[in-house]
């Protein structure tokens, strides 16, 4: 038996958060992927620690303060993970010319690597998510997500 829809007792409102659910799940099962990619790449990291790699491969040289800004986490959380990172050799500091107060970070050798995996992994992947929509479905598809983007700007 198929699935049943009910559509007597469904809220008409429900549309829109249909879509922002639907965008979720969708970013959730990617997510998913890339952290089992990485997992099956022997590279042991949770989400947040490829998150930081990743900030901190786009921003070399980059400062804690910076991914706070950036993230908005926890300063203490992000404190014990750039620590780990470290600690596991993904991530060096070195003080700022300019300020010896402040610690420039950047990704190791073996980050970068990890990170590039990670980005071949996310294109094959995206290109998975979209296989069998055309050019101008693709198109649309992000119109229509700038749209929704630029609302939730806008409403502040």
């Amino acid at each position: 038996m198929g699935r049943t829809v009910d559509l007597v007792n469904r809220n008409p409102q429900e549309g829109a958060g249909d879509v922002l659910e639907s965008i979720h799940a969708v970013m959730h099962l990617f997510r998913a992927h890339q952290h089992r990619a990485v997992r099956e790449g022997h590279q042991d990291l949770t989400p947040m620690e490829g998150k930081v790699l990743g900030f901190f491969a786009r921003h070399p040289g980059a400062t804690q303060s910076d991914l706070v800004a950036h993230t908005g986490r926890d300063k203490g959380q992000l404190a014990r993970l750039i620590a780990g990172l470290k600690k596991r050799g993904l991530l060096e500091a070195r003080p700022d010319e300019a300020d010896r107060r402040n610690v420039r970070l950047q990704p190791t050798a073996e980050a970068r690597s990890i990170h590039q995996a990670m980005q071949r992994h996310a294109r094959r992947l995206s290109e998975v998510a979209v296989a069998g929509l055309s050019g101008e479905e693709r198109r649309q598809l992000l119109e229509l997500l700038a749209r929704i983007r630029n609302n939730l700007e806008a409403a502040g």
